[in-house]
């Protein structure tokens, strides 16, 4: 099997590593061999013998692209219940004033909003370029999208915050009663 990614200009070096170093761990990790043009911007993913390992890098690189750091991007393949979700703005916007102002809301002053999501849901962000990524497991996605989904509407932050404290105790709660 074989992929091809598009990966933009400024974010090849992060897929490439120092010294190539990150591709290696990708490569050592899936079993996969990945192929990047630096011209072009494109990363040819050849999957070994695990499909679902090469599925696993091809997410990887996605992530990476999607303006994550590779660090932040490996832990994909340290968990298998992690994965990346894309959202495009892009979609729900015509005009570039308008995207800019729905990632400033994501974003939030100096960063805040965007760490807040990530300290109440565990889940990992990215605002880069039209797209919001997101990576963390099936519960963690459906909260952050959903805190998302508010702050794009125009709901206060401190509405959104609201929000995601009582998602978090929901959460910790079910965890209990499982133990138990």
């Amino acid at each position: 099997m074989q992929e091809h990614i598009k990966v933009p200009q400024d974010r090849i070096g992060a897929i490439i590593g120092v010294e190539g170093n990150i591709k290696k761990i990708i490569e050592e990790k899936t079993g996969a061999m990945l192929d990047v043009d630096s011209e072009s911007g494109v990363v040819i993913i050849e999957s070994g013998d695990d499909s679902f390992k090469a599925l696993k890098a091809s997410e990887v690189i996605k992530a990476v692209a999607r303006g994550f750091s590779p660090e932040k991007a490996l832990k994909l393949l340290e968990n298998e219940d992690l994965v990346l979700d894309v959202i495009d703005l892009s979609t729900m916007t015509d005009s570039p004033a308008d995207l800019k102002r729905l990632k400033g809301r994501i974003i939030g002053k100096n960063g805040k909003t965007r760490e807040v999501i990530e300290q109440m849901t565990g889940a990992r962000i990215s605002v880069y370029g039209k797209t919001v990524g997101i990576i963390g497991d099936s519960e963690q996605l459906a909260t952050v999208r959903e805190a998302l989904n508010m702050l794009i509407d125009g709901a206060p932050h401190g509405a959104v915050y609201g929000f995601l404290e009582k998602r978090r105790r929901e959460l910790k709660r079910t965890q209990m009663d499982s133990i138990y």
